[in-house]
């Protein structure tokens, strides 16, 4: 279970047993910090806690201050500036170098609103996104609290905000880049006030594919569905039993490496490791995966044996799909020498986490620049503008003029 769906279900249970709870959000960061925007914290009256917006440092002053949103029933923006040594003098005692801010709200209608909407994404596979504005000044349209929300198939609504607007349409704009470039950012609008919005962009849970049903697979579906993802095994023997020795993974499937096409569903989302103990189920399942566009792709075994299938497949592959050959990990597994099948599982989903974060996997104390800045790519131009958004406010005109 992922850290978002614990504070769900947190939050589930505080509405049902009728506890007053907040609402904590990291919105903005500058520098440097332990937790990224869009961390979150549920804080219930009764004092329970589920989630951190940070490593431990700021926690007690933000149940403090839920404390008092509970009561008043009134969000409040904090901004936790750590880069000076005032948070010593704080008893925060920080040491991060970096300016945080947290919005902190009470678990009313607007927080239904965004549980419902969360608990939504985990279960499908497109990227979504949802505004949240955390800051106005003047006559703003829309008061701090109220989300406007994408949701993975498209589709626009918002618990009170006026969809025709012009300052939701200008924030609807945004959400639309969010979700294409995949980037989270707050934004500032001018209309008859001006407001901040976080513009938050929300993940689908990773698709994990497991091809073999061995002893092995177990403690990778362990792993995987410690990290929130969705655990497929594929039984490429077709074995009844499976499905009661499987039955803690999300979905078990049962056809040949030739019923794969008609059974298992492939898109560019999905992640997939070949795992088999079986040589020519391996080959068999490789020849169908390597011609699909997946966003990993890996085979156990040692690197000989690999090489070997994929000699005997080259003749099958056309020129468009040999980069794909490339892309191929195999040995699979970050180089942390494991043994057991529990460690080899680690390795594995340290391995595809990196990849998919565009990480090497190397020891963070040989990473030169930020800890959480990534490589660079073609799309950092359009990240770079992406961040500047605050700085230029989008003036927002009447629809129509």
């Amino acid at each position: 279970m992922t850290e978002t769906q614990s504070i769900v279900e947190a939050y589930r249970r505080a509405a049902a047993e009728n506890v007053r709870a907040a609402l904590a959000t990291v919105v903005r960061l500058e520098g440097s910090a332990y937790r990224r925007p869009g961390a979150r914290m549920l804080i219930t009256e009764d004092g329970r806690t589920t989630g951190v917006v940070s490593g431990g440092c700021l926690e007690g002053d933000v149940r403090e201050r839920a404390a008092r949103v509970m009561r008043t029933g009134q969000p409040m923006l904090v901004t936790y500036d750590t880069t000076t040594d005032e948070d010593v003098v704080w008893g925060l005692g920080m040491g991060c170098n970096g300016i945080v801010d947290v919005l902190i709200e009470p678990a009313s209608e607007h927080a239904d609103h965004l549980m419902r909407f969360l608990a939504l994404c985990s279960t499908r596979h497109q990227r979504a996104a949802f505004a949240t504005v955390i800051q106005c000044e003047g006559v703003a349209e829309l008061t701090p609290g109220t989300r406007v929300f994408l949701s993975p198939h498209g589709e626009v609504h918002s618990e009170s905000a006026d969809l025709n607007s012009a300052t939701v349409q200008c924030i609807l704009t945004d959400l639309e880049r969010a979700v294409r470039g995949g980037v989270s950012f707050v934004a500032e609008y001018e209309s008859r006030g001006r407001l901040k919005a976080f513009i938050e962009v929300v993940e689908p849970p990773i698709s994990l594919l497991i091809f073999g049903a061995g002893a092995d697979a177990i403690p990778l579906v362990t792993t995987a569905q410690r990290l929130g993802w969705h655990a497929t095994i594929v039984d490429t023997q077709a074995r009844t039993r499976s499905l009661e020795r499987f039955r803690a993974a999300d979905d078990v499937i049962l056809c040949t490496p030739q019923e794969i096409p008609a059974h298992v569903a492939l898109a560019d989302s999905t992640v997939a490791v070949v795992m088999t103990h079986n040589y020519f189920h391996d080959r068999d399942v490789l020849n169908v995966l390597l011609s699909k566009p997946l966003r990993y792709l890996g085979c156990l075994g040692p690197r000989g044996r690999t090489d070997r299938i994929l000699s005997e497949l080259r003749g099958s592959f056309g020129p468009a799909e040999r980069p794909r050959v490339e892309r191929l990990h195999a040995p699979i597994g970050a180089d942390i020498g494991a043994e057991t099948s529990s460690e080899i599982a680690l390795s594995i989903a340290a391995e595809i986490l990196a990849v998919l974060r565009g990480r090497s996997g190397a020891p963070l104390h040989s990473r030169e620049g930020a800890i959480h800045g990534g490589p660079a790519t073609a799309a950092d131009d359009w990240v770079r503008r992406i961040a500047d958004a605050p700085r230029t406010p989008t003036v927002c005109h009447a629809v129509g003029a």
